[in-house]
C-alpha cells in the first residue's frame, strides 16, 4: 500500500470540503408593522358628484393586476402606455443593463471551471558555424512544438463562488431596476394624462368665465349708459375680465408642455403629437382599491427588492475579500510533442508533458488585504442602511398615498359644494345688480368666488386620479403580474462554445 504526501492529503481534503469563505447571506427580516398610519383609517373615502366623485373602498390583501392603468377604463390611456412601454428609451436602456449584468454573472461563472489552451509554434534557425567549431555556412534546422495546457484554480475557500453570487445579486439588482423603470414609466405616462384632462378642462372653464365676465362687463355698460352705474364700475370690471384673460396662456403653457412631456414618455418628440386628448368625465375612478400588507410590500416594490439584492451582493464581496487573505492554489499541466519538423512530430520520443501545482501565500503586504476586507464590511453596513431607508420611504409613500385619497376626497366633496353655492350666488348677483338692488362690488365679489370655486373643483377631480395612481406605483404596481422582462435580456452561459466566425480576425500577410 503506497504513502501518501501528508500535503497531498491535506490538500485533497480542502478541496472535497468546498468551503466558502464569509458569511452567509440572510434575508432582512419583515417589517412588524401592521399599518401605515397610527391611526386606523376609515375604509371608505367620502363621495361627491361629478367625474372623479365616487367614493371608494380599501380591500386588504387584494392583488394588483399587472395592467392597472386599465381600471381607469380608457382605450387611449391603454394604448398610450402600450406604445410608451414599447418606444420610451429608458425601457431599452434598463433592459441592456440587465443583458450587461447576466452576461457578467455567467463570465464569473466561467472562472469556476479549468481553462484549456492549444499552443502550436514552428521555427527555422540557422546555427552559427563557428558556434559548432565548424568552417561553412552553417546548419539549418527546424523546431517544432504542439502542446494543449491546462489551468486551474481549486475554489478551495469559495472565493469565487462568492464571486458568482455577487454577480448574480448585480443582475437582481438590474432585474428590479427594470421593473421600477416600467413602475415610473407606466405612472407617469397615466398622471401626464390625467393633467392634460385637468389643463384642458381649466382652459375651457376659463374661456367659459370669460364670456360670462363679457357678459357681465356689457351690463354693465348699458347700466353705465343710463346712469346706473359709475365709470369706476365699468373699469372694475374691465380689469376683472383681462385678469382672467391673463389667466389663459398660463394655462395654455402648462398643457403644452405636458403634451411634450407626454411625447418623451412615449417615445416620440414633440412634432409627432397626434393631438390625443382626455377628459376628465370620461375617465372612470376605480373604486376599490388594494392595500397590501407591510410585509407583503417589501416583496412587491421593485426598489425594496433592488435594494436587497445589493446587500446581498455586499454580503458576498466580503466573503471574496476573506477568501483573498487564505492560501491561493493552482494547477497546471501540460501535454504534446516537439520535433524537429510536422513529418517527426508523431514520433516516438517527442512527446513532452508536465503536471504542476502551486500555492501562494501573503505574507506581508502592509494590511492590504485586512483593509479590504474591513472596507467590504463597511459596504454591507452601507448596504444595509440603505436598505432600512428603502423600506422607509416605501412605507412612506404608501401612508402619503393614503392620505391623499381621503383628504382629497374630502376636499373634491367640499369644492363642489363651493362651486354650486358659489354658481346661485352669482346668478343672484347677476339679477338683483340688473334689478339695481345691490350694488356692483357685489356681482363683481359674486364672479371672483365663482371662478376660484370652479378651477379649484377641477383641480380637485384630477388629485383623486392621480392619487389613485399614485396608490399603485407605492404599491409596487403588480409587476409580478406581467412579463416585463425580455427573454434575450435573461441570456444563457456558453461555456463550450467557439467564438463566432465573424468575431474572428486573423491577421492579414504583410502586418
Amino acid at each position: 500500500m503506497s504513502k501518501r504526501s501528508p500535503f497531498l492529503t491535506t490538500f485533497t481534503a480542502l478541496l472535497l470540503a468546498g468551503c466558502t469563505s464569509g458569511p452567509d447571506f440572510v434575508k432582512p427580516d419583515k417589517p412588524t408593522s401592521t399599518a401605515y398610519t397610527p391611526e386606523a383609517l376609515a375604509p371608505q373615502t367620502s363621495s361627491a358628484t361629478g367625474p372623479g366623485g365616487a367614493a371608494q373602498t380599501f380591500v386588504p390583501e387584494k392583488d394588483i393586476p399587472g395592467e392597472w392603468w386599465t381600471l381607469f377604463q380608457s382605450q387611449q390611456l391603454d394604448t398610450l402606455v402600450r406604445e410608451a412601454m414599447q418606444a420610451n428609451p429608458d425601457v431599452d436602456a434598463a433592459q441592456a443593463a440587465l443583458r450587461q449584468a447576466r452576461e457578467n454573472f455567467f463570465a464569473q461563472q466561467g472562472s469556476l471551471f479549468p481553462t484549456l489552451s492549444a499552443n502550436g509554434s514552428g521555427q527555422q534557425q540557422l546555427a552559427s558555424p563557428a558556434a559548432q567549431g565548424q568552417v561553412g555556412s552553417g546548419t539549418i534546422f527546424g523546431v517544432t512544438a504542439a502542446s494543449v495546457n491546462i489551468s486551474y484554480a481549486p475554489d478551495v475557500f469559495g472565493g469565487v463562488r462568492r464571486q458568482v453570487e455577487s454577480k448574480e445579486a448585480l443582475a437582481e439588482v438590474q432585474r428590479f431596476q427594470l421593473e421600477a423603470t416600467y413602475l415610473t414609466l407606466t405612472s407617469n405616462v397615466v398622471v401626464a394624462a390625467i393633467n392634460l384632462a385637468s389643463l384642458q378642462a381649466q382652459i375651457d372653464a376659463t374661456k367659459g368665465i370669460i364670456a360670462i365676465l363679457n357678459n357681465s362687463l356689457s351690463v354693465v355698460r348699458r347700466q353705465f349708459d343710463l346712469g346706473g352705474a359709475s365709470r369706476a364700475d365699468v373699469l372694475a370690471q374691465e380689469a376683472a375680465l383681462t385678469q382672467t384673460q391673463a389667466t389663459l396662456p398660463p394655462l395654455e403653457k402648462q398643457l403644452a408642455l405636458q403634451r411634450n412631456q407626454l411625447m418623451r414618455l412615449v417615445g416620440r418628440t414633440p412634432d409627432q403629437d397626434r393631438g390625443e386628448s382626455f377628459d376628465l368625465a370620461k375617465l372612470k375612478l376605480p373604486q376599490e382599491l388594494p392595500l397590501s400588507l407591510p410585509s407583503t410590500l417589501v416583496e412587491q416594490r421593485p426598489d425594496v427588492r433592488a435594494a436587497e439584492a445589493q446587500l446581498r451582493s455586499a454580503s458576498a464581496d466580503i466573503g471574496v475579500a476573506v477568501s483573498n487573505q487564505m492560501p491561493q492554489f493552482t494547477i497546471s499541466g501540460l501535454l504534446g510533442f516537439t520535433s524537429g519538423g510536422i513529418a517527426t512530430m508523431l514520433m516516438p520520443g517527442t512527446g513532452v508533458w508536465s503536471v504542476g501545482l502551486g500555492i501562494a501565500q501573503t505574507v506581508f503586504d502592509g494590511g492590504r488585504l485586512d483593509s479590504q476586507r474591513k472596507a467590504a464590511i463597511a459596504a454591507y453596513e452601507r448596504a444595509a442602511a440603505q436598505y432600512r431607508g428603502v423600506v422607509l420611504s416605501a412605507f412612506q409613500d404608501v401612508a402619503n398615498a393614503l392620505r391623499a385619497l381621503q383628504a382629497d376626497a374630502d376636499t373634491l366633496r367640499a369644492q363642489v359644494a363651493a362651486e354650486q353655492t358659489a354658481a346661485a350666488s352669482l346668478r343672484l348677483s347677476e339679477q338683483q345688480y340688473q334689478l339695481g338692488a345691490v350694488n356692483y362690488l357685489i356681482l363683481l365679489n359674486a364672479q371672483q368666488t365663482y371662478q376660484t370655486a370652479v378651477i379649484n373643483r377641477l383641480r380637485a377631480q384630477a388629485a383623486r386620479y392621480s392619487d389613485t395612481a399614485a396608490l399603485f406605483q407605492a404599491l409596487g404596481g403588480g409587476w409580478w403580474n406581467r412579463n416585463d422582462v425580455d427573454p434575450k435580456s435573461m441570456g444563457k452561459p456558453s461555456r463550450f462554445t467557439l467564438p463566432p466566425v465573424q468575431d474572428i480576425r486573423l491577421p492579414r500577410a504583410g502586418h
